[in-house]
This record gives C-alpha cells, sequence and structure tokens, in this order.
C-alpha cells in the first residue's frame, strides 16, 4: 500500500463505527477501475454512503449508473474525480428528498419481499404444470 503524508490506514473498525468516521467526510467516493471483474458488481456502499447523506462519486459502473444516476456524481479518470469534488457538491433538500425516496424503494425487506414473491410463483407454476402435466396422463 503506497505511503503518503495525506493517507492514514486506521486498521479494522467494526461495522458499528463506520457511521462515526462517515460523518466527518464531506463526499464519498467509489473510484473502480473499469474491467471484466467490475463490470457486473453492484457496490453496496452506494446505498449505505447516501443514507449517510453524503454525496457520492463513482466510476461509471453499470448497477449504480442504472439506480443511482440522479443522486450520484460519475468520473473516469482521477481528475474527473478531483473536478466533480472540487465543483462544490451541495446537498440541497430536494437531493436529500430523492435519495431518501430511491433508498425506500430499495430496502432489504422490500428487496426480500420481491424476491419471496419470484420463489412463491416459480413453486406455483411448478405445482401447476405437475397438475396439468397429472391430468394430461389421466385423460391420455
Amino acid at each position: 500500500l503506497p505511503k503518503l503524508d495525506n493517507i492514514h490506514y486506521l486498521g479494522r473498525k467494526e461495522y458499528n463505527e463506520l457511521p462515526a468516521y462517515l460523518a466527518g467526510w464531506d463526499v464519498a467516493i467509489m473510484p473502480f477501475a473499469l474491467n471484466e471483474s467490475t463490470r457486473y458488481i453492484s457496490p453496496t456502499k452506494t446505498p449505505e454512503y447516501l443514507a449517510g447523506g453524503k454525496p457520492v462519486i463513482s466510476s461509471p459502473i453499470v448497477d449504480v449508473i442504472k439506480q443511482y444516476c440522479t443522486v450520484v456524481h460519475f468520473g473516469n479518470t482521477p481528475d474527473d474525480f478531483i473536478q466533480v469534488a472540487q465543483n462544490d457538491i451541495k446537498k440541497s433538500a430536494a437531493w436529500l428528498a430523492e435519495v431518501d425516496s430511491i433508498l425506500s424503494e430499495n430496502s432489504w425487506d422490500m428487496t426480500w419481499a420481491r424476491m419471496e414473491g419470484l420463489i412463491i410463483k416459480a413453486i406455483d407454476s411448478v405445482k401447476n404444470r405437475s397438475k396439468i402435466k397429472k391430468d394430461l396422463q389421466e385423460y391420455v
């Protein structure tokens, strides 16, 4: 890891300590390399940073663009990240309301409910196919 005066390695932290660190940030950055390894990632840090009320600057990751393009800033290069951060990203009440709206539509509870619905639908489909197959066998 690089050793520079402006880089501090704090070591392992407990998950419950992280909000205190986040509170001291002006902006959260997610500088991913754009390659095959990151082509299909869906960074879970995005909603966590947004829930913390922090503006986010990210590499243009497909899932981040798809879900958060209206509330996240994007950059391709280190200079892009610096330029976006220096543009004095403002957190307006409208921005926070949009973040809240987006996050409320993608809670873990809602994700679970959608997944459960898909599983039940798949099970019902299999049951229906079995019933149809049985009915057809009786008919023939």
